[in-house]
């Protein structure tokens, strides 16, 4: 297979940062063989692929693919290629055969990962691309990582070219992605892989400190009178909304704050002197959140209605859940505990009293985490290794400012998953002054899809939506 590479003839250029990484131009000698192994590419069936980390179009494995000249290609780089390669590295690798090929076109994107798996030592991708800038986007970005071995920024930006194979050691810092393709007109297609053996060794996982937890302010009901649609202070209505939101465990409540209110926090969030800081690191997130010494005075006061003791026996209205010490049910429920409470002290022969406090409360002070997000172009959450063992019975919050006219292909929607499944239960998108309210529990997560390039093009008047905002609040039991 010399035809198709010999490490004599090929043109490498090795760095080591921000990790060791090798490109080889022309990698393919013979330009004929390149043009039918892209045509036999392209003749293949592609699914659909998207989740929170990624959305592009993927071939099934080649490993058993008979055309000649993917034949070929396999039997080169993991038969000549593959001992060279673990003669520089110093390493046995071994012969496991794991290659796709993938297309990404307009708005297409693999965000911010490690690439490690058990077993993969190297990885590599050739480009079968036409002429390619960086502007059209889809560029292999490499990220620097913190004292955490976390990533940090984009430090180099590998722009696509034809024959070019492009490998890189997977590591516990090979934090990389594929940026987003700006290009309309132009497909990025590759190959990629893995070659496998014995794996680097990782240090212990960097453990985020939790987002701290506060009870509810002491505010009374009339924050709801002045900013909450009349509607949902009616009890009937209130009962409604439990029975929709029992069934169905979400629920999205339409205009709901007063529409002067809406429009004062709306206009108040793009004309004022706000604080935003990105927050990372970017293998988990990518948004900005306000400062809360930061906030206009109608923020502050927007912020102190979702945090306010009235608001959480609303909560309680709406779902039936426990986020208040009068919320419904709870009344029976506490005449069992103090019937068990006696009991016991019976048995026991104690004679101490429940504190009052822990009897409205039944020993718990329901709590919430919340923050004022703003959103852009490139803005998205993912999921984590550590998701599912932290996960918790929860209710969580949205409530979308500036977004009017938002479409499902912009992305930005929030979506619940099964853990360790890839179908969607929920998705929730953006809209106006919609209260959505969504229960999960511990077999349930979420993520923020990306928010694709499509987003900045939508017209405002004169000028292009550049941001939008949401409050996002989780209640807890």
């Amino acid at each position: 297979m010399t035809h198709i590479w010999h490490p004599k003839r090929s043109h490498k250029r090795l760095d080591c940062q921000p990790f060791p990484h090798c490109i080889i131009r022309n990698f393919i000698q013979s330009d004929s063989f390149t043009e039918n192994l892209q045509r036999e590419l392209l003749d293949l069936n592609f699914h659909e692929k998207s989740n929170d980390l990624y959305k592009f179009n993927q071939s099934d494995d080649l490993k058993k693919r008979k055309e000649p000249h993917i034949t070929g290609l396999r039997a080169a780089l993991f038969g000549l290629f593959r001992s060279w390669l673990g003669e520089v590295l110093g390493v046995e690798l071994e012969p496991t055969v794991d290659v796709s090929c993938a297309k990404y076109q307009y708005t297409d994107v693999l965000l911010c990962h490690d690439d490690e798996l058990e077993g993969r030592r190297v990885a590599f991708i050739l480009y079968l691309v036409p002429p390619w800038e960086s502007s059209d986007g889809g560029t292999l970005d490499l990220f620097s990582t913190d004292d955490h071995f976390q990533p940090h920024s984009v430090v180099k930006s590998l722009v696509p070219s034809w024959n070019t194979l492009v490998l890189f050691e997977v590591s516990p810092v090979s934090f990389h992605q594929v940026a987003e393709v700006l290009s309309e007109d132009k497909c990025r297609l590759s190959l990629s892989g893995w070659f496998h053996g014995p794996s680097l060794e990782r240090p212990p996982r960097h453990i985020e400190p939790p987002f701290p937890r506060s009870p509810h302010l002491p505010r009374d009901e009339t924050l709801l009178l002045e900013w909450l649609n009349p509607l949902y202070l009616d009890v009937d209505y209130q009962s409604q909304v439990q029975q929709e939101f029992e069934d169905s465990s979400e629920i999205q409540l339409k205009n709901f704050l007063k529409e002067e209110k809406f429009k004062e926090v709306s206009e108040a969030l793009r004309s004022t002197d706000v604080q935003w800081t990105k927050q990372g690191p970017p293998n988990r997130r990518c948004y900005e959140v306000a400062s809360l010494e930061s906030f206009p005075q109608c923020v502050s006061a927007c912020w102190e209605l979702l945090c306010s003791e009235a608001f959480f026996l609303l909560l309680s209205n709406f779902t039936g859940l426990r986020l208040h010490y009068l919320s419904p049910g709870d009344e029976d429920e506490e005449e069992e505990k103090d019937q068990e409470d006696e009991e016991e002290r019976e048995a026991t022969g104690s004679s101490g009293d429940t504190p009052s406090a822990n009897k409205n409360y039944k020993g718990i002070t329901p709590v919430c985490v919340g923050e004022l997000r703003r959103w852009a172009h490139g803005g998205y959450t993912l999921l984590h290794d550590g998701d599912a063992s932290r996960a918790e019975y929860a209710l969580d919050l949205l409530l979308p400012l500036s977004c009017p006219d938002w479409q499902t292909e912009f992305g930005g929607f929030t979506s619940y998953v099964a853990n360790e499944e890839d179908e969607e239960l929920l998705m929730v998108y953006p809209e106006e002054n919609s209260l959505a309210l969504v229960y999960r529990d511990k077999e349930t997560l979420k993520f923020v899809k990306h928010i694709n390039h499509r987003s900045s093009t939508l017209p405002i008047g004169d000028s292009c939506r550049r941001a939008v905002y949401d409050f996002s609040f989780v209640y807890y039991e």
